[in-house]
């Protein structure tokens, strides 16, 4: 299975089929960190198939550079990752690099083009966050250019991933125009649907839009695809957490022997830290001064006591000295605890890059956010892929990213989809 991935991110859609065996021709990426973190986890998957993972947990460790690493995996001078935006003006550069790519790997053609342009224009929060500038955003159209991908490439299959706002923005025109530049592209899709990262073994309820497209052939059959899923009933969000050690804000926790536990059930099932992995990394916290720890601490307590939200509003006209807003009904929902008593966590989104409010750590012994390992389990991301780039950065690369379990589903069922094709 040959796989264009476009908008790639981190990579976490990537991730899941690479689990599936696929080899790529182009990861297409504009955020340079997120270049470095593509290329990283290339160099992973390369030297897992020579058997040769200990260069990797070298790195790791931090005992090779980044350059070293690449150049032992054969990702120095691989052209696998561009970091370029897609345009008008790029485009022609792109392709080009993309089919010396397949020329260089003895390929024939693309079977599969993945991925999804950004979100934050078709979000919900996005829109409100944007207002009016939103329908001049230029990312509204970047759906153009992935069609155009999929005219020059012809892959028997496409997956275009997106959040539920997709259907809604610009009061549906977007999808509808979507739709018909996919149909004149010469591809046919089934009705979407809304997939929920839950069913497929991650601890939190994030939902995307899948669109499944197939290149048209006379007596083919389409159905939307049935994705396996996997029943994580039995397990809470506390199991992603309880084996990493207590940390305070602004601190960095690293290395080998530095987990508090033996990895669980969960953790297997979910490819997040395999049964004899002990090499922790990126358990780093941002700062917080003490009157955002003090909210943290009540609104661990509202939940703990009550099993409510803490009300910024309510917490002015009691507790007057913690706020700094004069508008609380701005800033009702801003604070958010994590609930490890429950079956799935809140929305991790990209946003986390920017406070860390919205995702408290459920420890009142620890008062602060999540680390950047946090979050990433919570997106199912395993603990040996390393996200470069500083501190905001992961975070923002972790919030954009399809959680790779989900991913992982997605990509068996079109391997076998495509194999019969």
């Amino acid at each position: 299975m040959v796989v264009l991935d476009l908008f790639s991110g981190a990579g976490g859609l990537s991730e899941g089929f690479f689990r599936a065996n696929a080899t790529f021709v182009g990861h297409v990426e504009l955020d340079p960190y997120a270049c470095k973190t593509l290329k990283t986890r290339t160099a992973y998957w390369n030297l897992k198939q020579q058997g040769k993972l200990n260069i990797y947990y070298d790195y790791l460790l931090k005992k090779i550079s980044t350059e070293t690493l690449w150049d032992k995996a054969n990702v120095l001078h691989s052209d696998d990752v561009i970091n370029k935006e897609i345009s008008e003006s790029t485009f022609p550069e792109i392709t080009s690099r993309i089919k010396a790519n397949l020329k260089n790997k003895n390929l024939q053609h693309v079977d599969v083009i993945i991925g999804g342009p950004p979100c934050q224009a078709y979000s919900i929060i996005g829109r409100a966050r944007m207002k009016e500038s939103v329908s001049a955003d230029p990312r509204n159209f970047l759906y153009k250019y992935y069609v155009k991908f999929l005219t020059t490439f012809k892959p028997k299959m496409f997956i275009f991933e997106n959040v539920p706002g997709l259907r809604s923005a610009g009061d549906g025109q977007y999808f509808k125009d979507l739709k018909t530049a996919i149909d004149k592209a010469g591809y046919h899709i089934e009705e979407p649907q809304e997939l929920i990262a839950s069913d497929f073994g991650v601890l939190q309820n994030r939902r995307r839009i899948i669109i499944v497209g197939w290149e048209k052939k006379k007596n083919m059959q389409y159905q939307y695809p049935d994705f396996e899923k996997i029943n994580i009933d039995k397990y809470l969000v506390n199991d992603l957490l309880k084996d990493l050690p207590s940390t305070t804000p602004g601190t960095r926790i690293e290395g080998k022997n530095e987990y508090i536990q033996n990895t669980n059930a969960y953790l297997i099932k979910a490819n997040i830290r395999e049964k004899n992995f002990n090499i922790l990394t990126q358990h780093e916290t941002r700062p917080h001064n003490e009157r955002d720890r003090e909210i943290y601490k009540e609104a661990i307590l509202a939940w703990n006591l009550y099993k409510k939200r803490l009300c910024y509003k309510e917490l002015a006209s009691r507790r007057p000295e913690l706020i700094t807003h004069k508008n609380t009904e701005s800033f009702t929902n801003r604070f958010n605890v994590i609930k490890a008593d429950e079956k799935a966590s809140h929305t991790i989104l990209a946003h986390m890059a920017m406070d860390g409010h919205y995702y408290i750590h459920p420890d009142i012994q620890q008062l602060r956010s999540l680390s950047i390992r946090e979050a990433a389990r919570l997106q199912s991301f395993p603990d040996d892929f390393y996200f470069e780039g500083p501190r905001t950065s992961a975070f923002r690369q972790i919030g954009n990213a399809v959680p790779p379990k989900m991913a992982e589903q997605i990509a068996k069922t079109i391997k076998k989809l495509i194999d019969n094709l």
